[in-house]
């Protein structure tokens, strides 16, 4: 970044958070983040390769399993949902999953290379009971010596420190989108709840997961707007999910225009920048965007990827096609290739 940027990316801006998350450091603003996407592209990834290498000089890329542990009927509108109740797209309700099978998938991911294993639950916000059993499975995965993840609507502050005390590491809760526009895709919660859950996860000591979604309809600002509340929280999330929308039909935003794949790789450089240290995970929409896209995410900063057939209860690249893909481009060799060889036996 050279000198004028980074002036530029100092200056303060008054963005939507809550008291409880504090003013950062050096705060970016909408702006600076928009002449980081409008840089020539060349420039731009040679910026965030810069900065990725800085970070992560092995060049690793970590293998995340996501599993749905409950299924569909979720109260909320959310408009590129299609576990929404309020939305037909030939989900079906489903109720939480035992220990059993949960464990069972956890092991199989470990199986194949993951090393970190995030349940998700169709809630608006957990019961007092849902959260004591989640945490006997959030017990369970981690007595499989993997990292754990949950992903289960608003959070209260002593929900989030029960989980804590189960052993959760990371606590997913995206913003989806920049304040502005938020309205546009749900309005059964506000973006102040988010920020609340996230404060109440840091509160207690977990581990952040948070990003949002490209392709919405949302404008250009609104996603440097997005990029803005995520870098200025403070700490950023160690992990930072960037979603491609998967359009799925009976949802609302079914009929979106597909996202230009330069303008998603852009969003990803522009998350290495500004969060440098970051696990910047590749998420959502893989499956549509080919190896080529793929591997310029990757040059972009990317290091994170959800690893096997299935996204909650979306489509995801499988196992044998992302251990060839990184093992073309020579990423997670020496792991890429025990998997393949614990396959072949």
């Amino acid at each position: 970044m050279g000198a004028n940027d980074f002036q530029q990316a100092q200056q303060a801006i008054t963005l939507h958070r809550p008291a409880k998350i504090a003013t950062p450091q050096g705060p970016w603003s909408v702006e600076a983040i928009q002449a980081l996407l409008d840089k020539p592209l060349m420039d731009l990834l040679f910026e965030a390769q810069t900065v990725h290498r800085q970070h992560f000089p092995e060049g690793d890329i970590e293998l995340a399993t996501l599993l749905s542990v409950k299924t569909g009927g979720c109260p909320e509108n959310c408009g590129y949902c299609p576990q929404s109740a309020e939305f037909d797209t030939g989900v079906k309700a489903q109720k939480l999953m035992e220990v059993d099978e949960v464990v069972r998938a956890a092991q199989a991911a470990k199986d194949a290379g993951a090393t970190r294993f995030c349940m998700g639950a169709a809630w608006r916000a957990p019961k007092d009971r849902d959260v004591e059993k989640v945490a006997v499975l959030v017990e369970a995965v981690k007595g499989l010596g993997m990292q754990t993840c949950a992903t289960l609507g608003m959070l209260e502050p002593h929900h989030a420190h029960q989980l804590k005390a189960a052993g959760l590491d990371y606590y997913n809760h995206n913003l989806d989108t920049a304040p502005e526009y938020y309205t546009d895709v749900v309005d059964t919660r506000t973006y102040q709840d988010r920020l609340d859950t996230l404060a109440n996860v840091r509160s207690a000591g977990i581990s952040v997961c948070c990003g949002g979604i490209v392709g919405m309809g949302e404008q250009p600002v609104h996603r440097a707007g997005l990029i803005a509340q995520l870098a200025n929280l403070n700490p950023y999330p160690e992990s930072v999910p960037i979603n491609s929308l998967v359009r799925v039909p009976g949802t609302p935003l079914a009929d979106s225009e597909p996202v230009d794949p330069f303008d998603f790789v852009r969003m990803i450089a522009v998350a290495r920048i500004t969060m440098p240290t970051a696990r910047v995970r590749l998420s959502a929409g893989r499956q549509q965007m080919g190896d080529a896209v793929q591997a310029l995410c990757f040059m972009a900063g990317a290091n994170s990827i959800f690893y096997g057939d299935k996204l909650l209860v979306t489509g995801n690249p499988d196992v044998e096609a992302d251990t060839v893909l990184l093992r073309k481009l020579g990423l997670n060799s020496r792991q890429v290739q025990e998997q393949a060889e614990g396959c072949a036996a």
